[in-house]
């Protein structure tokens, strides 16, 4: 096709970047397509990586520390290692209930803002986007419209001083340390940039935002302390610490392993220039969002994966409620598209398991 011409070239294999193709063969085209076509399906490219963003000459700004948010980073792993030493004492109905909360939590991350808002990679109904909205309130990891904004920009400037959590900056920056300290100011600059059109039009969003502390109070720390002392009479103590405080503690750690973990450890078989990994452990902890090369490679398909339900319980969730009518138009790529792309950009390891 004519629009293809100018990156065909007569080479067998061609030059191959990241993400962007150099040669001209049907199935390359194909790919090209395939990604231009899902982007503008979803009305949005702004979860692409941006080839053209260079960071700037000089030395890094220096690191200016949150110390509020220090102490209380510190604070909670402290309660959460307390609530360690309490888990023997608790009822079972109690460790089932702060399991329930767990699972919740983390849909309103992996299904709600990440899948569906972040990557438009699939549709909600009304009722399904105000569940994900209280799930996603007792996850306590900034509003949706924030994290879509951070999480954009992650994958529009991956591995650079504009991404929120550059894992170039190492381990602990990318897992913990980018909270406790001021923004880069190329991330401020380019979420300020971001067209988040879609995101300020969704009512329940920008309800959310509105009512965010509130909401992560009662949902996040009341309700479920709450409901296991006054329901079969665990201690306050307990209920206090397990279901609210460690249960929150380990669900932000598991996704914050996506991005330090996931961006370290582990094979490349989509794209072998880009740092994320396929780590099958984070995908178990984090419900399904550990397959990151992956995710990466194919940012807008809604199960970030192409093994369906394998580790990956958000993709049964929103196949269940695509089951149930609350869910549709799920974005999926290709299996040809899939293997074209290993053959082309991938580091191989796919052959091998």
């Amino acid at each position: 096709s004519k629009e293809f011409s100018s990156t065909s070239s007569t080479t067998a294999v061609g030059t191959v970047t990241s993400r962007v193709t150099r040669n001209g063969n049907a199935v390359t085209e194909k790919d090209l397509l395939n990604h231009e076509d899902l982007a503008g399906d979803r009305g949005m490219i702004d979860d692409l990586f941006d080839e053209t963003y260079r960071e700037k000459e000089g030395p890094k700004p220096p690191l200016r520390y949150v110390w509020r948010n220090i102490i209380l980073m510190s604070l909670l792993h402290l309660g959460a290692l307390f609530a360690l030493t309490l888990i023997p004492s608790a009822k079972i109905q109690t460790l089932a209930w702060a399991l329930l909360c767990f699972l919740v939590s983390a849909l309103g991350i992996t299904a709600g803002s990440h899948r569906l808002w972040s990557h438009r990679s699939y549709k909600a109904t009304l009722p399904l986007r105000i569940f994900l909205t209280i799930a996603n309130s007792m996850a306590f990891q900034n509003d949706i419209y924030e994290w879509v904004r951070d999480h954009r920009v992650h994958h529009k400037f991956s591995e650079t001083d504009a991404d929120p959590h550059n894992a170039m900056r190492g381990f602990f920056f990318s897992h913990i340390g980018w909270l406790l300290v001021r923004k880069h100011p190329d991330v401020i600059e380019k979420g300020q940039k971001l067209d988040l059109s879609d995101i300020k039009a969704d009512k329940v969003v920008m309800f959310q935002r509105r009512y965010y502390k509130p909401s992560v109070v009662l949902l996040c720390f009341t309700l479920p302390a709450v409901v296991p002392w006054y329901f079969w009479d665990e201690s306050i103590v307990i209920s206090f610490f397990i279901p609210a405080i460690l249960r929150y503690t380990i669900g932000l750690n598991a996704t914050w392993l996506v991005n330090s973990a996931a961006h370290m450890f582990g094979n490349r078989p989509y794209d072998q220039n880009i740092n994320p990994r396929e780590n099958p452990l984070v995908s178990l902890g984090a419900l399904g969002e550990g397959f990151h090369n992956y995710h990466h490679t194919f940012p807008y398909d809604y199960s970030t994966s192409e093994f369906g339900w394998r580790f990956n319980l958000t993709t049964a969730f929103i196949d269940l409620m695509c089951l149930l009518g609350l869910a549709s138009d799920r974005k999926k790529v290709s299996k040809e598209v899939i293997l074209a792309r290993k053959m082309r950009t991938g580091d191989g390891s796919h052959k091998s398991g």
